[in-house]
């Protein structure tokens, strides 16, 4: 299976929202647009000045709400194309994965698929 079949058992949800991205080598930070985001990874609009690849590994902080909810995601560039970088989460604190899965459920409206997103994230290769 494919990476991208595999991002296809989770609903990706378009959401506007402004991420901070920090290449975890260098410490560079850069402001994107988020176009969607998932369990599994987030797509962005590439800025102007990215200057990632493929392979390099970032923390992402969302905020949300006015800033009072915060989405902090530890993640790996899969692939740039198009205008849009997609990342792959690799960690997330209990807090951001509390945060993300309220995001995805007032999304989806259906604590059914919801919950069988979640399973399908637990047991992921």
């Amino acid at each position: 299976m494919s990476g991208s079949d595999e991002l296809r058992h989770f609903t990706r949800i378009p959401f506007n929202a402004s991420a901070i991205i920090i290449n975890s080598r260098s410490g560079h930070k850069t402001m994107a647009e988020l176009i969607d985001i998932s369990f599994k990874g987030l797509l962005i609009q590439q800025p102007d000045d990215w200057e990632g690849r493929p392979g390099e590994h970032y923390t992402v902080q969302l905020q949300l709400a006015g800033n009072e909810v915060e989405i902090d995601l530890a993640v790996l560039e899969v692939h740039s194309e198009n205008n849009h970088v997609g990342f792959k989460t690799e960690h997330m604190d209990i807090d951001s994965a509390t945060n993300l899965r309220r995001l995805v459920e007032l999304n989806l409206g259906d604590e059914n698929l919801l919950e069988r997103e979640l399973n399908e994230l637990v047991h992921a290769d």
